[in-house]
């Protein structure tokens, strides 16, 4: 599990990073404000935040929002050191609320509760549209998918269809399902990859094994390729 420590007071980050020590949780990121938070969701796939509410500039509660917004799958357990904020943070969609000082047993026990609801939640779709139509398509059914101004199309043995979000978000979501932006429109699915041509510029042009559509990267997007290529397998 992947947690990020968001949290002013550099005391109770270390208190709180030794207690995930114990209970081995070893990748653990910390920031200690509301960009630092951002630029490393910006980076990084999060499962877990510890998200102070009482910080300066920007609260916990106001910057929840806009972790939920970049990443509607991620974690929140709230921690904070007066009570009154407990019904805000569960309509934000906090998973659990610590009142400092908490115990590693309470510690514990929210991530178990976080452990729970994604297994609730079950595996990972999404709701696109074609038409006045509806598919719920999971990441392994999709070919590839191209920016259409502030939405995407994707493609898959369904044909195209529509999703109303932005592919970095997208591309963010499906970091961990083998997806790879090759050029600033396209991101593909390289489980479905079936050969890869060298063009122009060093580029690269992508076939599929279940559709005759054709992807071409960018240059930038071609050396990225080369670089992360060897770490799938």
């Amino acid at each position: 599990m992947k947690i990020l420590i968001v949290d002013d007071e550099e005391l109770a980050r270390a208190r709180l990073l030794r207690i995930l020590n114990t209970l081995e949780y070893n990748d653990v990121t910390q920031a200690s404000n509301a960009n630092e938070a951002i630029e490393a969701i910006k980076e990084d796939t999060y499962d877990l935040v510890f998200l102070d509410i009482n910080m300066p500039q920007t609260s916990g509660l106001e910057l929840g929002y806009e972790l939920k917004y970049m990443d509607e799958s991620i974690a929140i357990i709230f921690q904070t050191a007066y009570e009154e904020h407990a019904l805000k943070a569960f309509d934000i969609g906090a998973v659990g609320y610590l009142v400092k000082p908490y115990s590693l047993e309470q510690v514990k026990q929210s991530i178990e509760r976080v452990k729970l609801v994604k297994e609730e939640k079950g595996e990972f779709r999404i709701l696109s549209k074609t038409g006045e139509s509806y598919l719920l398509l999971k990441p392994e059914e999709i070919y590839y998918i191209k920016a259409d101004l502030s939405e995407v199309m994707i493609r898959s043995a369904k044909g195209f269809s529509y999703y109303a979000q932005k592919i970095s978000d997208l591309e963010k979501k499906l970091k961990a399902h083998k997806f790879v932006r090759v050029h600033r429109s396209y991101l593909v699915n390289i489980d479905e990859i079936k050969e890869m041509e060298t063009i122009e510029q060093s580029k690269l042009r992508f076939s599929f094994k279940n559709c005759s559509d054709n992807v071409e990267s960018s240059k930038d997007g071609a050396k990225d390729f080369r670089d992360k290529f060897s770490s799938y397998k």
